[in-house]
């Protein structure tokens, strides 16, 4: 059986050419702002799209192209991320969480950029991609909120956090609730922690959390 894992970089400074170039251009080409103002402008929001950083892809595996895999004993995507960015064979990564049968979640390193597939066992990117969780104001994705257990339940594998947010939703004790995926704090299955308060937010990639009422 094949896994993907995505990876985060942290830490990585890198000079951004396009700011520098376009504050020279202002400050030193006003004849040429003053001749081409839109011409000139698009071609600097067509530049700085291009030079944006790219961002791995949360419930995506890039099948294929591997060469090396490790367990990643703190379940943390961003740890593979940064292993392929050391590595100058490495060209893509893909994450794969823990699950019942494989205790640890596991990296690989690609030396070939594959095609992405939808796929809520992983997280994978490019080489140089930090992780960025899907936007959802209801749902918050990689949060624990720790503490407030009022009861748990088992449930199956869900990469939204939907039947949790469901049940607390029906349930007038509930105000927050936190998913736990497999293989991290609730065991080889996936559990729901229902809160009677809410919490603080903690970052951690085990748990997707949310806040009813």
């Amino acid at each position: 059986m094949e896994f993907s894992i995505a990876l985060a970089v942290r830490g990585r400074k890198r000079r951004d050419p396009i700011r520098s170039t376009a504050l020279g251009s202002h400050a030193g080409s006003s004849g040429l702002l003053a001749r081409g103002p839109r011409r000139l402008g698009g071609a600097l929001v067509l530049l700085l799209a291009l030079a944006a950083p790219a961002s791995a892809q949360v419930s995506f595996d890039r099948p294929g192209g591997d060469y090396a895999n490790f367990a990643v004993r703190s379940g943390d995507p961003a740890a593979c991320a940064s292993r392929c960015e050391r590595d100058p064979r490495c060209r893509a990564w893909s994450f794969s969480y823990p699950t019942g049968g494989v205790p640890n979640a596991i990296c690989w390193l690609k030396s070939q950029v594959a095609p992405w597939r939808p796929n809520p066992c992983c997280v994978s990117g490019v080489k140089g991609a930090g992780v960025t969780e899907p936007r959802n104001p209801a749902i918050e994705f990689s949060i624990d909120r720790v503490g407030g257990d009022y009861r748990n339940i088992e449930v199956p594998s869900d990469a939204m956090g939907r039947i949790c947010d469901a049940v607390c939703r029906a349930d007038g004790r509930c105000r927050a609730w936190t998913y736990s995926r497999p293989g991290y704090y609730g065991g080889p299955a996936a559990r729901c922690f229902f809160k009677d308060r809410v919490t603080l937010p903690r970052h951690d990639p085990c748990c997707i959390s949310g806040v009813v009422r």
